[in-house]
């Protein structure tokens, strides 16, 4: 394959699993990095699913790994302030020398999720417009320049120190399949980053985004496709399945087939794996970030060998 390779920490997994300790999680980076993969990648929750947080997690990656790109899957910046945002991002890409990917999510609407926006003190059903409008924000400051804002935020010629490595700062991906969130990504966003469509719905989308991105004088090659995608690897097809549906039920506290429809998920031997990577390849991902179901130093050689195949 050609396209670029992610790995995404378990993070969520080690919490569940009474582990916390971040050396693990660590170490697991560093290896993936040796193995050749692209880049790692961490998720995001307070109260809803907890685990640690992106930002700090990805300094000590940064810290640990030189070089490697580093990215959210998603962050819900939304929970956030955006000035505080803005100056974290920032001090991260200079960590990792400008090789930060900051993937954002709205949230899906969950009991949980919206306890989570609640004891952070923001209104869940305004996160659409407070996620859109706090980006701009922090894109304002990753310019440098005194930035006079008058919204839900207000600044007067407020600047954070230091800029992010990357001039105007990391790209932007945004997740979601629905129509609306296709029209936000062309408008607003540098790259698409869903974790639902198969891939033959994944070229589809893409093409609309970019159309999109062309329809509002953005130039339709500047957003990116990325996948977020699960698998749980084995030769024996029923214990990959069995293993992949307890991940699913065990993580988001939902019935398996639920999540399954709303998740690309492949659960099987090595070698159909390869061929379901590849079309998302063909359907013009340039960026596969895998979360793995199961032992997470056998799943990291196997997908590795896969890409040297």
């Amino acid at each position: 394959m050609n396209v670029k390779l992610g790995y995404l920490l378990p993070t969520r997994e080690r919490i569940m699993e009474g582990q916390p300790e971040t050396g693990t999680l660590l170490a697991l980076a560093q290896r993936a990095a040796g193995l050749g993969y692209d880049s790692v990648w961490v998720g995001d929750s307070l109260t809803a699913r907890p685990r640690h947080d992106p930002l700090t997690l990805l300094a000590a990656v940064a810290g640990r790994v030189p070089g490697l790109t580093l990215g959210t899957a998603v962050l819900l910046s939304a929970l956030r302030n955006p000035v505080l945002l803005a100056h974290q991002v920032a001090t991260l890409d200079q960590l990792c020398g400008g090789n930060l990917i900051l993937g954002v999510g709205f949230a899906a609407d969950r009991p949980n999720i919206r306890a989570e926006f609640a004891a952070a003190g923001v209104p869940f059903e305004h996160r659409i417009g407070r996620m859109i409008e706090g980006l701009r924000l922090c894109r304002a400051l990753w310019s440098g320049q005194p930035v006079d804002w008058d919204g839900r935020w207000q600044t007067a010629g407020a600047t954070v120190a230091p800029t992010p490595a990357r001039p105007g700062g990391p790209p932007v991906w945004i997740g979601g399949n629905l129509p609306a969130s296709l029209e936000r990504a062309g408008k607003h966003f540098d790259g698409w980053f869903p974790i639902a469509p198969a891939a033959p719905d994944f070229a589809a989308g893409l093409q609309h985004v970019r159309a999109v991105a062309a329809s509002h004088g953005r130039d339709p090659a500047s957003v990116s496709g990325a996948m977020y995608l699960t698998v749980s690897l084995d030769d024996e097809p029923e214990a990959a399945e069995a293993r992949l549906d307890a991940f699913l039920a065990r993580y988001y506290d939902q019935p398996a087939a639920l999540i399954r429809r709303r998740q690309a998920c492949y659960a099987g031997p090595a070698a159909g794996m390869a061929e379901w990577l590849g079309s998302y390849a063909q359907a013009g991902a340039e960026h596969l970030v895998v979360r793995f179901a199961g032992d997470h130093d056998r799943h990291l050689d196997a997908v590795a060998k896969l890409r040297h195949a």
